[in-house]
């Protein structure tokens, strides 16, 4: 009996296997910030008006990546399962039924974005010319955007198989493509044309392309058996692709309710007081920058989640891979907040040239980034957890009820009505997480996500 025991827990992932898996889960998230942050500066040297365009082609854009992203979040997800089950049947459908979905999904998107991205452009451009070179810049960006579907869905395979690496890899080698290819295109070197803004898009084109096309040859050099499997997991193919639908329509609708939400609520945050408003402009891509670590950390927990429940692993066995998990994850946390009070302290040193009383709201949002990763950490382990689990509907609910019911009428009371300092305003995200905070985990201790149908 012990040494079934000791066999046992020698099957069960270490600390060391999650920081494995996040830590290029990081370095990629990071370096998709780094992107938008190296486009954003090699196009300021065009003028004001040539960034308006950037931004309003990405906002439109963006829609669409984050859907692209929230459905390979899903097939992620299935894949782990069908990983974890060793069931080549599952794996090939797994990850055909996402690729389908993703492709579907964008050539549904770029359909919608040819009949109404103009009339779109036309009200929110500032003149003529940034209207017309956004359109031009979008109908590029459009072959980005379907390679992104394809990558992303690649990139979900390689994690859910716990090759976290190899995507990470991918952008190590595409990054650099784009920011010599947008060089070279936006100012005509090297007897290239001179695209302006536009050659920005055509480098994103390059490097989305090699990207694909490193993960497409890697998949196929190491898992070509794949392509000899027969059957699908739910008896046919269509059957497949409705149950992978069905198990990602939540995980969609989640990130969707959360991109709106964000655009929503910083819409609002436009009419606080300049000051205010341009220390929420600044410590916002901050929050995002460094939560990927912690946010990282839980998928990479709900990853081994999923395998362990393909693997048909038991409820003690999970409940200790989680606790090491948990025990990390208040580490991570801790180096979060430890980067937000180094960059909170250092704005007079940073943002010196910015006026005094942004200096003194940045150092004022200090309490709350120190305290904000570690409710934030442990609903992420919650979350992803209960999603390996099959529990997508719940989550969904979480967080969109979160979201519309607290944070935004929350932060349109504030901003609008009440006219709080920004302080207040701030705090809602550490509010929006310990209003999640009990339904997560007493869901994730009730255990039924231990049983729910991983293997449908």
């Amino acid at each position: 009996m012990a040494i079934s025991q000791t066999s046992r827990a020698q099957d069960i992932p270490s600390v060391r296997a999650i920081f494995d898996l996040a830590w290029p889960l990081t370095l990629k998230a990071i370096m998709l910030h780094g992107i938008v942050v190296i486009d954003g500066y090699l196009v300021s040297s065009l003028g004001e008006s040539a960034v308006a365009v950037l931004g309003l082609s990405a906002s439109i854009a963006g829609l669409l990546l984050g859907l692209i992203v929230a459905f390979s979040n899903a097939t992620q997800i299935r894949i782990a399962q069908a990983f974890g089950s060793a069931d080549a049947v599952f794996l090939k459908s797994a990850l055909l039924a996402g690729l389908v979905i993703n492709v579907g999904v964008v050539l549904i998107g770029l359909a919608l974005l040819a009949f109404f991205a103009g009339d779109v452009i036309d009200t929110l451009a500032h003149d003529a010319w940034i209207a017309d070179e956004a359109r031009r810049y979008l109908s590029v960006f459009a072959l980005v955007v379907l390679a992104e579907s394809v990558g992303h869905c690649l990139t979900s395979f390689f994690n859910g198989c716990g090759q976290t690496r190899l995507p990470a890899l991918s952008y190590l080698v595409a990054v650099p493509v784009n920011v010599v290819a947008s060089v070279v295109l936006i100012h005509g070197h090297f007897g290239a044309p001179q695209l302006g803004v536009v050659g920005a898009a055509w480098g994103s084109v390059l490097a989305s392309v090699l990207q694909v096309g490193f993960l497409a040859v890697v998949l196929l050099w190491r898992r070509r058996d794949l392509l000899r499997v027969a059957g699908w997991r739910n008896g046919s193919f269509a059957a497949s692709l409705r149950r992978h639908l069905v198990f990602a329509l939540p995980i969609a609708a989640t990130f969707g309710s959360a991109t709106v939400a964000l655009h929503v609520c910083g819409l609002i945050y436009a009419d606080l007081p300049v000051n205010q408003f341009a220390a929420m402009t600044i410590i916002m891509p901050w929050v995002q920058v460094a939560g990927t670590f912690g946010m990282s950390w839980a998928q990479s927990t709900g990853i081994i989640v999923a395998q362990l429940l393909g693997r048909g692993t038991s409820g003690p066995d999970l409940d200790r891979f989680l606790a090491g998990a948990w025990r990390a994850a208040i580490v991570a946390a801790g180096v979060v907040a430890a980067f937000y009070a180094g960059i909170c302290l250092s704005t007079p040193w940073i943002y010196a040239e910015l006026h005094a009383e942004t200096q003194r709201t940045l150092l004022s949002f200090l309490p709350i980034l120190v305290l904000l990763p570690f409710p934030k950490g442990s609903n992420a382990i919650c979350g992803n957890t209960l999603r390996a689990g099959g529990e997508t509907v719940y989550v969904m609910h979480i967080f969109v009820w979160s979201q519309w019911l607290f944070r935004v009428p929350a932060t349109a009371l504030m901003v609008l009505y009440l006219e709080l300092p920004v302080f207040w305003v701030f705090s809602l995200l550490l509010a929006e997480e310990l209003v999640k905070f009990p339904p997560f985990h007493l869901r994730l201790l009730r255990g039924r996500w231990k049983r729910g149908g991983v293997m449908e």
